[in-house]
């Protein structure tokens, strides 16, 4: 069995008493606290997160454009300089590879961000659609650190630490600048649905911007979250997680992510695969909320009368609405808001209600 790495925040994960769990083969804080404590939190006031276990890439060259045009589902075209977009990377049957963000700086400049667990497959899988292409790759997931910083007051904590003006700064957008004179990626992004900010720097300073961070949102509530309450507001804002409403035997449009997916900007992988899926589809995700207490959990099976119609995806115990939702994968049938279905909890079945989604929407 493969040693668990660490990220360079552990040994502070530690000194605050987090639960550490294994998480795609990292150690990573799942509490600090309690999990409905750490999600209150940043609905409220903010929180920050260590996503240091992320993977970063950075394509540059003449032709580091073609090279992401040609892998992604989404159009490098609608993406000007300091921004960011949510795409697909897709197998050539329309399998998800992976989700993931692309920035771009400039045209002969791109970064990747991808999923912790996918950090190796993506590497080659990229590098196998180099081809002839001009220019270079490069893995700096060891060498860059991620730390997020989200909530309603996010904003005012970081602008303590940047004499950047971030009210400038718009969603999806980023910019190169400092965090207290350590050379920082500030990208108002993030996967909490409130506003707030994704932070990228050198990997030595990580405990450095951590600390401070900490230290100057302390008046205003500032708390360390961990990968539970990350799990449990994702979940509220429906957003994806990698292994759960995404994999390589779904595709975009059965992950209800199908905006990512642009027919019209010319040859892409997977491209061909995915007109027929868009065509001919068979199931996607929605959201559910259940009529009880019961809580329903990952690949519980659903029901719609004595016929099994799909199964759940994520789901949880919601904080914020103060009862049991998630995130299923249903015939297309009955992908239907309002639709009524029995989700198999141990033995007995137990009513849900099939939602759109968002249930919880962008609060920014």
């Amino acid at each position: 069995m493969a040693e668990l790495k660490r990220t360079p925040l552990y040994e502070e994960h530690v000194r605050l008493g987090a639960k550490i769990v294994d998480f795609s083969g990292w150690e990573m804080p799942v509490y600090y606290s309690n999990v409905i404590e750490e999600h209150t939190t940043v609905r409220q006031k903010a929180g920050i997160f260590d996503i240091c276990h992320m993977g970063e890439f950075l394509v540059q060259g003449k032709d580091a454009f073609n090279i992401i045009q040609n892998i992604i589902t989404n159009d490098l075209n609608r993406l000007e300089d300091g921004k960011a977009f949510y795409s697909c990377m897709c197998l050539e049957d329309g399998g998800i590879i992976d989700d993931l963000f692309v920035y771009r700086f400039n045209e002969d400049k791109f970064m990747i961000v991808v999923n912790a667990g996918n950090v190796d497959k993506d590497f080659r899988w990229i590098l196998k659609h180099k081809g002839s292409f001009d220019a270079e790759i490069i893995n700096s997931s060891d060498k860059m650190s991620k730390i997020d910083l989200q909530g309603p007051k996010a904003k005012d904590i970081l602008q303590k630490c940047t004499g950047f003006s971030l009210g400038s700064l718009k969603r999806f957008h980023f910019v190169e600048d400092n965090i207290n004179n350590i050379p920082t990626i500030i990208s108002r992004t993030g996967y909490t649905a409130e506003d707030g900010f994704e932070l990228y720097f050198d990997a030595a300073k990580a405990a450095e911007v951590w600390n401070m961070l900490l230290e100057g949102g302390k008046d205003l509530g500032l708390r360390p979250i961990g990968l539970g309450a990350r799990d449990t507001l994702r979940i509220e804002a429906c957003y994806s997680l990698y292994g759960h409403e995404a994999n390589e035997r779904i595709n975009p449009f059965e992950a209800n992510v199908g905006f990512t997916v642009s027919f019209d900007k010319g040859d892409f992988v997977g491209k061909d695969a995915l007109l027929k899926a868009k065509e001919n589809l068979k199931r996607k995700v929605l959201a559910f909320e259940m009529l009880d207490r019961a809580i329903a959990r990952e690949n519980y099976e659903i029901f719609k009368g004595p016929d099994k119609i799909g199964f759940v995806t994520s789901g949880t115990f919601s904080p914020t609405f103060k009862k049991p939702l998630g995130m299923a994968m249903l015939n297309i049938q009955e992908a239907r808001a309002g639709n009524i279905v029995d989700i198999k909890i141990r033995d007995s079945l137990h009513k849900a209600k099939v939602l759109e989604r968002p249930i919880y929407g962008f609060n920014g």
